[in-house]
C-alpha cells in the first residue's frame, strides 16, 4: 500500500485513522442530537418550533458557507489547525445556545456560531486527512469508514443526549456537550499538516484557484453539485422535526430518539457499503440508486399507517441511504480531480447541499400546524 506523507514519526496511519474517526464521531454525533432539544427549549423559553427550526436552518446554511473556506485553509495550512479552531468555536456556540434567553441570541449562537464551528471541524475535513494517509486502492473504503464513524456518533450521542436532558435538564446537557466537543482539540494534533506536494504526481503544480476553475467548468462536477442540493433538501428536516413529529403522533418521545439512533446505526452499514460499492462498481450509478431509494422509502412512509414499528422501519431504511452519498460523492471528486484539493472541492459541493437543507428547513418552518409541518415536509422532500 502506498502511504501518504505524515509530518511526524508518531503520526502513523493507524493514529491518523483513529483520530479522524473520533473527530467525525464527536462532531457529527453532537450535531445530530440537536433535534432532541427542540421540545424542551421551546417550552422553557416560550418559543415556537419555527424559531428553533430557523436557528437550525441558519446552522446548516453557515455550515455550508463555511466549509469551502475551511477546506481551502485545511488544504493549505493543515487539517489539524483548522479543526482545533473549529472545535473551540463549535463549543462556544453550543454553550451560547444554552445561555440564549432571546430569539436573536439563539439564531446567532445556535445558528451562525455553531454552523461555522461545525464547518471548521467537519468530519469531511477529517476524512480528507485520512484519505491522504492511504493509497488510491483504499481511498473509497476509508471514506466509507470515516463517514460510518460520524454515524456511530449519532448512534451514541442521540440516546446519551436524551439521557442527559432527562437527568440534568436541557441547559446542563448542552453545557456537557460543549465540553465533549473540546475533546476534538487534542485529537486534531494527531492529524497531518498541510497537503504539501505528495500529490504533485497526480496534479502537478496546479494552484487552488486553477483547481476550482477546472472543477466548475466540468459538467460532471456541476451535476454532482446540483444532486447534493437535492440530498440536503431530502433529509435535513428529519433530524430536527422527526422527534417532535413522533410525539405529535402520540408516541413515547423515546421513539423519536430511537429513530435518530437507528438512522445512525444503519448509516454505518450504508456508509461502509457505499465505500465498498465505490471500489467495485460505478460510483455515479451507485449514487443514483441511493437517491432513487430515498424517494421510494419516503413515499412508503406516506402510505403506511403511523405506528412505532413503521417509524422505526422508516428510520432504518432511510439510515442506509442517509450518509451513504458522502463516500461516493467524495470518491467521484477524488477520482476526477485528485486528492490535493479534495477538501476545498467537496466544500463547494457541500454548499449546495446546505442550501438545499436551509430551504427544506425554512419550508418546514412556514407551516402553522405541527403535524402538517412534518407531513408536508415529507411530501416536499419526495
Amino acid at each position: 500500500m502506498v502511504m501518504g506523507k505524515t509530518n511526524s514519526s508518531w503520526q502513523s496511519v493507524p493514529v491518523i485513522l483513529i483520530a479522524g474517526c473520533l473527530i467525525a464521531m464527536i462532531g457529527f454525533g453532537i450535531r445530530a442530537s440537536f433535534g432532541l432539544y427542540l421540545e424542551p427549549m421551546t417550552n422553557a423559553n416560550g418559543w415556537t418550533r419555527e424559531i428553533y427550526g430557523l436557528a437550525m436552518a441558519l446552522q446548516n446554511l453557515f455550515w455550508g458557507l463555511g466549509l469551502p473556506i475551511a477546506g481551502a485553509l485545511a488544504d493549505k495550512h493543515g487539517t489539524g489547525k483548522v479543526i482545533i479552531g473549529g472545535a473551540i468555536l463549535y463549543a462556544l456556540g453550543v454553550w451560547g445556545m444554552a445561555e440564549s434567553d432571546g430569539v436573536l441570541l439563539l439564531q446567532l449562537t445556535g445558528g451562525v456560531v455553531v454552523g461555522l464551528g461545525i464547518a471548521f471541524s467537519a468530519f469531511t475535513l477529517a476524512i480528507a486527512a485520512m484519505v491522504r494517509a492511504v493509497g488510491p486502492e483504499r481511498r473509497s473504503l476509508v471514506m466509507g469508514v470515516g463517514t460510518a464513524a460520524g454515524s456511530m456518533g449519532q448512534v451514541v450521542f442521540s440516546p446519551v443526549s436524551q439521557g442527559f436532558i432527562a437527568a440534568f435538564g436541557w441547559f446542563n446537557a448542552l453545557v456537557i456537550s460543549a465540553m465533549i466537543i473540546l475533546i476534538m482539540v487534542p485529537l486534531a494534533f494527531c492529524l497531518p499538516g498541510s497537503s504539501g506536494s505528495e500529490e504533485a504526481g497526480e496534479q502537478g503544480n496546479q494552484t487552488l484557484r486553477a483547481a476550482v476553475i477546472e472543477a466548475l467548468s466540468h459538467k460532471g462536477y456541476v451535476l454532482l453539485t446540483l444532486g447534493f442540493f437535492v440530498c440536503g433538501f431530502h433529509v435535513a428536516f428529519i433530524t430536527v422535526h422527526l422527534p417532535a413529529y413522533v410525539k405529535d403522533l402520540g408516541m413515547d418521545p423515546l421513539i423519536g430518539a430511537y429513530c435518530i439512533a437507528l438512522i445512525g446505526i444503519m448509516n454505518i452499514i450504508g456508509s461502509i457499503g457505499s465505500g465498498v460499492a465505490g471500489q467495485k462498481w460505478s460510483k455515479k450509478y451507485s449514487l443514483s440508486t441511493i437517491y432513487l431509494g430515498r424517494s421510494v422509502v419516503t413515499l412508503a412512509l406516506l402510505m403506511a399507517p403511523k405506528t412505532p414499528l413503521v417509524m422505526l422501519l422508516f428510520a432504518a431504511a432511510m439510515g442506509i441511504l442517509w450518509l451513504s452519498t458522502v463516500p461516493l460523492t467524495t470518491g467521484i471528486i477524488a477520482q476526477v480531480f485528485g486528492i490535493r484539493y479534495m477538501a476545498t472541492l467537496f466544500g463547494i459541493v457541500f454548499v449546495s447541499h446546505q442550501l438545499g437543507s436551509f430551504m427544506g428547513r425554512t419550508c418546514c418552518c412556514t407551516q402553522t400546524s405541527n403535524r402538517v409541518l412534518s407531513t408536508r415536509s415529507i411530501v416536499m422532500a419526495t
